[in-house]
C-alpha cells in the first residue's frame, strides 16, 4: 500500500486528505515505527483512512498506538462527528458495546493473599463466570433489566452490589443518561437478562495483580496505588450478548436505509462494514439510545463483578472490605459513542466521539472528572496480554487537543485466534505461567465444544492458546508510544499472580 506518510513527530504520523478523493479530512496516527509497520500487514490503516470518508467528520480520523484491523473501524480507531450534522456508526463502536476495564485496589501485599490466592482464584471463578453464553448469579425480569439498562452502575449500588463512591470513580458515573431500553429489540433482551455479572468470552478476563513498578508517586498515590507489592485486582468485560445482538440488529437496519441516501450510499459501497447513519434521524437516534442502554449494562456488569470481588476477599481472607480497603480506584469504556464537547478550531463544538478499541484519556482540570481526579487528570487503565504487564496512566493536554482526549486501549492483538490456536498448546501456556507463579483459571472445553479447524488440534486449555501473550502486541512497547507521542503519561505497572480468563 502506497500511502504518502508525514512524520509529524515522533511517533506521530499524518496522511493527507488529498491522498483519496473521498476522505473528508486527514489521518493520524500514534505509534512507534515498529508498531507502524504492523498496522500496514492488515488492514488497520486502509480502515483508518475510511472512515475519514463519514459526513461531518471532524478534525482527524486517528488510530492509536494499539490499532489493528477490526470491523468497519480498525480496533484502536477513533473519530469525532459533529453531533447535529454527522453520523453515528456502530462499526466505531463494536460489537460489545462498552466493553471496559475496571482496576481495584487494596491495602493487602502479595504476601497477604499468596497462601490463599488458589483458593480467591477458584471462588472469584464461580461467582464470575466466564465463557460463551453462562449466566450469572444475578437473574433479572425483563422489567428490572429496564432498570439497569437506565440505571447503570446506580441500579446496582441501589440494590446493594456497591458502595456510593464506586459511582463517581466510573466513567460518567456509570450511567449515560440517553439510554432507552424500548430502542432495544426482544431477542437481545433475552440474551442479556441472564449475563449480568459476568466475564463472557474472548479476551476478557479478571486478574489478581500486584504492583510491580511506580514512575510518578505523587499521581500513584493519589490514585490509592501506594507501594510495590500491594494487590490490586482489574476486570475487562462488557456488554455481552446483550450488545452483539443490539448492533446486529441495527447494523441491518442502517445498511438497509443507506441505500436510498446518494452520501451514504457512497460510503456502503467503499466499505459495507462502515454502516453508519445520521445521528440526528430516526434510526441514528434510536441506536444511540440502545447504545447507551447496554453502556449501563456494561457498566452495570463491572460493578457486580466488583461486588463479588469484595464478597470473595471477605469470604476467603475473614476481613471486612471496608478494613482491606477494597476499592475502586476507575472504570472506563473503550467501546462506545459518547455525547462530548471539544475545541474543534478554536470553538467549543458538540460532537458524537467514536471510541472503538480506545479509552478517554482527560487531563487535569478537565470539569468532566470527577472531583476526586480533577486536580491530577484522569486515570487510564492499559491492560496487557496474559502474563505481561498491565499500566496505569494519566490522561494529557496534548490527548485532549489532538485525539478528543482518547488513548490506548490495551495490547492490541497482532496473531488470529485460529492461528495462534495452530502454534500453541493452551496446556503448555498454562505450565508456563505456573513456572512463573500464575495461577490460571479457565473453562475446560470438551470436544463438543470446539468447531474443527484445519491444523488446529482439540485441547481443553484451548481459550488460553488464543489468548497467549504471544498473539498481541508487546504492552510495553504500546505505552511507551502513547508516552513518547504524548496523549498519556506513565503512572504504575502491575504483573498478573492469578488468572481467569473468559
Amino acid at each position: 500500500m502506497d500511502i504518502p506518510f508525514k512524520k509529524i513527530r515522533a511517533d506521530v504520523w499524518e496522511v493527507p486528505q488529498s491522498y483519496k478523493d473521498y476522505m473528508r479530512m486527514p489521518v493520524r496516527i500514534y505509534a512507534a515505527e515498529a508498531l507502524l509497520d504492523k498496522m500496514k500487514r492488515d488492514l488497520t490503516l486502509q480502515q483508518t483512512i475510511n472512515v475519514a470518508s463519514l459526513p461531518g467528520i471532524q478534525k482527524y480520523s486517528l488510530v492509536m498506538p494499539d490499532g489493528h484491523q477490526g470491523y468497519g473501524f480498525p480496533i484502536g480507531g477513533v473519530a469525532a462527528t459533529d453531533f447535529e450534522e454527522g453520523v453515528i456508526s456502530p462499526g466505531g463502536v463494536g460489537y460489545d458495546i462498552n466493553c471496559g476495564v475496571r482496576l481495584i485496589r487494596t491495602n493487602l501485599k502479595e504476601e497477604d493473599v499468596r497462601p490463599h490466592l488458589s483458593e480467591i482464584v477458584d471462588r472469584l471463578f464461580e461467582s464470575i463466570p466466564s465463557g460463551l453464553g453462562l449466566s450469572g448469579k444475578v437473574r433479572l425480569s425483563f422489567s428490572q433489566l429496564d432498570e439497569v439498562l437506565r440505571g447503570g452502575s446506580e441500579w446496582c449500588i441501589e440494590n446493594g452490589y456497591g458502595w456510593e463512591e464506586d459511582a463517581e470513580r466510573t466513567e460518567e458515573g456509570g450511567k449515560l443518561k440517553a439510554a432507552n431500553p424500548d430502542k432495544i429489540d426482544e431477542k437481545s433482551k433475552q440474551r442479556g437478562a441472564p449475563q449480568l455479572g459476568t466475564l463472557g468470552s474472548g479476551n476478557h478476563f479478571l486478574e489478581v495483580q500486584v504492583v510491580d513498578d511506580i514512575f510518578d508517586e505523587r499521581l500513584a498515590k493519589a490514585f490509592g496505588i501506594e507501594e510495590k507489592g500491594q494487590v490490586t485486582v482489574l476486570v475487562h468485560t462488557g456488554g455481552r450478548g446483550l450488545s452483539h445482538g443490539v448492533c446486529t440488529y441495527y447494523l441491518r437496519k442502517f445498511e438497509r436505509e443507506m441505500s436510498k441516501d446518494p452520501v451514504l450510499s457512497r460510503i456502503l459501497g467503499l466499505e459495507r462494514e462502515l454502516a453508519c447513519a445520521y445521528l440526528q434521524s430516526g434510526t441514528g437516534m434510536d441506536y444511540y439510545e440502545a447504545m447507551c442502554s447496554c453502556a449501563n449494562y456494561a457498566f452495570a456488569n463491572r460493578q457486580l463483578a466488583m461486588h463479588w470481588v469484595r464478597k470473595v476477599f471477605e469470604d476467603t481472607l475473614d476481613r471486612k472490605a471496608e478494613d482491606m480497603e477494597i476499592r475502586l480506584v476507575y472504570d472506563i469504556a473503550h467501546n462506545i459513542a459518547k455525547e462530548e464537547e471539544h475545541v474543534v478550531e478554536g470553538k467549543r463544538k458538540k460532537l458524537c466521539v467514536h471510541r472503538k478499541g480506545a479509552t478517554r484519556a482527560f487531563p487535569a482540570g478537565d470539569e468532566r472528572l470527577p472531583p476526586i481526579y480533577r486536580s491530577v487528570g484522569q486515570p487510564v487503565l492499559i491492560p496487557g496480554s496474559m502474563g505481561t504487564r498491565s499500566f496505569l496512566a494519566v490522561g494529557t493536554e496534548i490527548a485532549k487537543d489532538e485525539t478528543f482526549g482518547s488513548c490506548a486501549h490495551g495490547a492490541g492483538r497482532e496473531m488470529s485466534r485460529t492461528a495462534a490456536m495452530r502454534k500453541y498448546r493452551g496446556s503448555e501456556v498454562k505450565a508456563e505461567l505456573a513456572k512463573r507463579n500464575i495461577i490460571v483459571k479457565t473453562r475446560e472445553r470438551t470436544k463438543r465444544d470446539v468447531r474443527k479447524k484445519r491444523g488446529v488440534q482439540f485441547d481443553r486449555y484451548g481459550e488460553l492458546a488464543e489468548e497467549v501473550s504471544a498473539a498481541y502486541k508487546d504492552p510495553e512497547v504500546v505505552v511507551r508510544s502513547c508516552e513518547v507521542s504524548g496523549i498519556a503519561k506513565k503512572v504504575a505497572a502491575f504483573r498478573a499472580i492469578g488468572v481467569i480468563k473468559g
